[in-house]
């Protein structure tokens, strides 16, 4: 393809190769050496020595006990959301899920409160992801020069991201409190290595926007298919409101109800499975590698896809159906474990991945609780394929109170 040798890996053995046994030899793909025109060196973009130091320093923001203590505002956030919707209430279920992990991610992390630049973060975003594809072509650098209205439109919103960032580290500088939280580790980070003595502005930045964009983005994706798929299986969703009403018996869940909540757990699991918000991985080989029986060159492109092999009759038998009964140990214990990696895996796994699986039971428990939602009538929903798998119409839906 354009002169580049590509390889599709669709094997949980190959995938591991890929991700585990041989990691050392690949490096990021073209699409997110793209993105660092967007997320500069941060976490999901950099490699070799300062991916590794990087990683160190955010991996404390994601310890168990740390998760735990973030349950308490992703429920709360949740609660704020539910406590404005109405019965009968219509609305594009996926901008709403958006605007309520952008609110967890911002207060978990930064102790920030971007409620009210939610509806312009969220703009930014989608004219982000839509432009990223047309960035993807060969001479994207050229097109990026060019005076066209998508292209003015991107840096815009690129600013506008970078204004929300910004303000929210100088808010912190000048205050100089350590809160406990990825932030206040970002800013007191002392690079003992090469003795610079701490981390830049543009260094914070990098890190910073990375987890602020990957933490909501693919989060408000997972919950917005997973609202779809219960509205389209009633005896899916009975079940899961059962295990809500008798689990919680009326509160709202905590941190420590995540293990009593594993029918919870198997619905976002098999969500996940069918609608993966990091839907494809790309890795270039560094040096000739073998994968299995076939020898890849270097400066190869090999791509992994988690839609497609989660899709695999081989490993899920009728693969298009939804059903969390996938998800019991025993069934997962019969499985290749790289036949599901939504999350990726080896060194460069999803840093954020616990704190993922906390918020989706968490937030998916305290809404539906309460509530149902039904899709629109004529409503057409499919994915589309971006840096995360969107929906390209909406969902738009009606909640009813249960």
């Amino acid at each position: 393809m354009g002169g580049q040798h590509m390889y599709f890996a669709n094997h949980p053995d190959y995938i591991r190769e890929v991700l585990v046994t041989h990691n050392s030899n690949f490096v990021k793909g073209r699409a997110l050496q793209r993105a660092k025109r967007l997320l500069g060196q941060g976490l999901l973009t950099s490699e070799g020595d300062l991916h590794r130091r990087q990683r160190l320093l955010v991996q404390h923001a994601f310890h168990r006990q740390r998760i735990a203590s973030y349950g308490s505002v992703m429920v709360e956030h949740a609660d704020r959301a539910s406590s404005r919707w109405k019965d009968g209430d219509t609305f594009e279920m996926d901008h709403e899920m958006t605007r309520l992990t952008l609110g967890i991610v911002a207060k978990t992390l930064f102790d920030a409160d971007v409620d009210s630049e939610a509806d312009e973060i969220g703009e930014a975003m989608t004219c982000i992801m839509q432009m990223f594809n047309l960035l993807m072509f060969p001479f994207a650098e050229l097109i990026e020069k060019l005076p066209l209205p998508q292209v003015r439109r991107y840096e815009r919103m690129r600013a506008r991201l970078d204004s929300t960032i910004f303000r929210i580290i100088n808010e912190r500088r000048r205050s100089g409190e350590d809160r406990g939280d990825l932030l206040s580790i970002l800013l007191l980070a002392q690079d003992e290595e090469d003795g610079r003595g701490g981390m830049s502005d543009t260094q914070v930045r990098d890190e910073a926007l990375t987890l602020f964009l990957a933490g909501h983005e693919t989060t408000a994706n997972a919950l917005s298919w997973t609202w779809y798929l219960l509205s389209q299986h009633p005896e899916v969703e009975k079940k899961l409101h059962e295990e809500l009403d008798e689990k919680l018996q009326g509160r709202r869940p905590t941190f420590e109800d995540i293990p009593r909540l594993s029918y919870t757990e198997m619905v976002v699991a098999e969500s996940i499975r069918l609608y993966p918000p990091a839907w494809a991985i790309g890795r270039r080989s560094l040096l000739e590698q073998t994968i299995g029986n076939y020898v890849v060159p270097a400066n190869a492109i090999v791509l992994l896809s988690p839609f497609v092999t989660h899709r695999d009759a081989r490993f899920f038998p009728e693969p298009a159906r939804f059903d969390p009964g996938r998800w019991t140990p025993e069934a997962k214990e019969s499985r290749s474990q790289y036949s599901y990696f939504p999350f990726g895996g080896g060194p460069r796994r999803c840093v954020g991945e616990g704190f993922a699986w906390a918020e989706g039971i968490l937030v998916l428990a305290t809404l539906a609780s309460s509530w149902r939602a039904r899709l629109v009538a004529g409503q057409k929903v499919e994915p589309k394929a971006l840096i995360t798998l969107r929906p390209k119409h909406g969902i738009r839906m009606t909640v009813e109170r249960r």
